[in-house]
């Protein structure tokens, strides 16, 4: 009978041949001392450097451990994190890029932290963060702005050293660039999330895989998407409807205006730009109010298959309240 496995490290991996051997020795004799039941899930994103074949002979070095999937190209880390997740077995799931720069051996701390504060995810915060300059400005414009609109106090939104419970993932939608938000879309759902200060270290071997300055609009645009989802996902008309109410507004004080103007005066408004910003403004704000009312519908009509709450405890006759949690509902 195969034994329960506690924890599972999730390893997205794109190129990292160069890296690999030291890593794997280095997280294989961090998971020994946690004298817990672990494996290690490796996703091999597309790599094309001889990353896969690698993967392929520390899998027969260790089958019973060592987990490997491999995609047919290169998705981007959401994906890969996904992939992952579907295929681990523990009920925690930690998650740690290939390059080495996280340390193996903080997985513990992010273990320690979870069980002290009675998290649900705990982000690994790097607070000596060593990385070229442009990647650290980057980082906490991004931070910042997340921080700002989201109403979450973290430090380090994009670690990808994280420890999650398997709950969490469960109910994770990971796409695009949305491993960026996971504290943000786990504390919308109700997770209790937090971070730790860990240690945080120069790539060890190989070349980054990513562009900053071209990384940064784009996840600036996901981050518009996450606030959607989180806060108006239920209700679009509170978005629409209050832009929409707001131009409307603004266009018809404006055709009043020129109304009043053209029968006390007689002058021409005709040509006049202020009268076709003013049709402009109604128009559209009447369309995003429509918009908003659609949305709505759509949403109530939804929710009849879906479930609007999560619990943490089910208390029933006969049930011992330190019993571990039933699961969300």
């Amino acid at each position: 009978m195969r034994t329960p496995v506690t924890l599972s490290a999730v390893v997205p991996v794109y190129n990292e041949i160069e890296s690999l051997p030291a890593f794997h020795a280095e997280l294989v004799e961090a998971l020994h001392a946690l004298e817990v039941s672990s494996e290690i899930v490796y996703v091999d994103d597309g790599s094309s450097d001889g990353s896969t074949e690698e993967l392929e002979k520390l899998h027969l070095g260790d089958p019973d451990t060592v987990r490997v999937v491999v995609l047919r190209r290169n998705f981007g880390k959401s994906a890969a994190l996904a992939a992952g997740f579907d295929i681990a077995r523990g009920d925690l799931l930690v998650t740690l890029d290939a390059d080495g720069q996280d340390v193996p051996a903080e997985i513990g701390t992010l273990l320690a932290t979870m069980d002290r504060e009675d998290l649900d995810l705990v982000g690994g915060w790097r607070a000596a963060r060593i990385d070229r300059r442009a990647k650290r400005w980057t980082s906490r414009g991004y931070n910042a702005a997340t921080r700002t609109f989201t109403g979450l106090d973290l430090h380090d939104f994009n670690t990808g050293f994280k420890l999650l419970k398997r709950e969490v993932v469960e109910e994770m939608p990971l796409y695009g660039e949305f491993h960026r938000f996971v504290p943000v879309l786990a504390h919308d759902l109700g997770f209790r999330v937090g971070e730790v200060a860990v240690t945080h270290r120069p790539r060890q071997a190989g070349t980054s895989k990513y562009l900053s300055l071209t990384r940064f609009p784009k996840t600036m645009l996901d981050l518009l998407t996450v606030l959607f989802l989180t806060r108006f996902a239920d209700r679009p008309l509170y978005l629409f409807g209050g832009v929409g109410a707001l131009l409307s507004a603004v266009g018809f004080v404006i055709l009043a205006y020129l109304s009043v103007l053209k029968l006390a005066t007689g002058a021409g408004i005709g040509q006049r730009p202020l009268l076709q910003f003013g049709i402009l403004s109604l128009l559209v704000g009447v369309q995003l109010i429509g918009t908003g009312f659609i949305g709505d519908v759509l949403r109530h009509s939804a929710s009849r298959e879906q479930v609007p709450y999560r619990t943490r405890r089910t208390l029933a006759p006969g049930q011992d309240p330190t019993d571990p949690l039933d699961g969300d509902a």
